[in-house]
């Protein structure tokens, strides 16, 4: 298992897709979706980078196995570690990346591929951010009154604190390969705030993320709300820190509506 990134993609010869998947404490669900991964992009070159960070109960050694036994020529597995936090993840595998278009998403694949096949249709140069989006009004994702209240009130803490215009930038991406890798090293937040940072850095930049439907997989249905009044409060806290640390006017345009497609 790689460690420290380098260069991007080691100076290997570029692929089309590059999926990037943290892994924390992951052995129940990471083999399901690595075998999905294999399915789906059979006949894609691609790589499926995943980023082990600070796992506890025996991932690293599942991930070993499972790259002893892989049988995918056409997709390549390509074993990363990197300090807990899924931002952490994130940007080792940005950095590590060769995908002409690079998927952000998690260990068990919350949509399934509904975000990659809405960004299929999409042309990278025009959009090179593409969000598969709980907020979207096409989107399947009821997961109770309690989750929807509290992701109305983290919106309106994004707008306020950062201006943000994106709807959810906490859905899975999928990004142009040369401009994950720009703006990759751009990116601190160590946890899950990293892809509010990316909306934010992409629309000071003059990017409006496109935003795209999707369907909750059953399993995260029935996932209850375990967020506390201190995760709102961290959320604030966490807001007002990419600000501080984002501050520079250099690269502000005027916002945009949120894009929808």
């Amino acid at each position: 298992m790689d460690g420290a990134v380098g260069a991007p993609g080691g100076g290997a010869a570029p692929v089309a897709l590059t999926y990037v998947v943290p892994a924390h404490n992951s052995t129940l669900a990471i083999e399901p979706t690595l075998r999905a991964l294999a399915d789906r992009l059979a006949d894609v070159d691609a790589e499926v980078l995943v980023v082990e960070n600070g796992s506890t109960d025996g991932t690293d050694a599942l991930l070993q196995r499972i790259e002893q036994a892989w049988s995918h020529p056409r997709v390549a597995l390509r074993l990363l570690r990197s300090a807990k936090g899924m931002g952490n993840a994130y940007r080792a595998g940005i950095a590590a990346s060769r995908g002409a278009r690079v998927v952000l998403t998690a260990d068990d694949l919350p949509f399934g591929f509904d975000d990659l096949d809405a960004a299929e249709g999409v042309d990278p140069a025009v959009h090179p951010v593409v969000i598969g989006s709980k907020r979207h009004r096409d989107s399947d994702v009821d997961r109770g009154l309690l989750r929807q209240v509290l992701t109305a009130g983290f919106g309106v803490l994004r707008r306020v604190v950062l201006g943000m215009r994106t709807l959810d930038p906490q859905g899975t991406f999928v990004l142009a390969g040369d401009w994950a890798r720009e703006i990759g090293p751009r990116l601190t937040e160590p946890g899950y705030l990293v892809t509010t940072e990316l909306c934010f850095l992409a629309e000071r930049s003059g990017v409006q993320p496109l935003e795209v439907p999707v369907r909750l997989s059953p399993q995260h249905r029935e996932h209850r709300s375990r967020v506390t009044v201190r995760d709102v409060r961290q959320m604030a806290v966490g807001l007002l820190a990419i600000r501080r640390r984002h501050a520079s006017p250099a690269n502000r345009r005027p916002a945009q509506a949120p894009a929808q497609r």
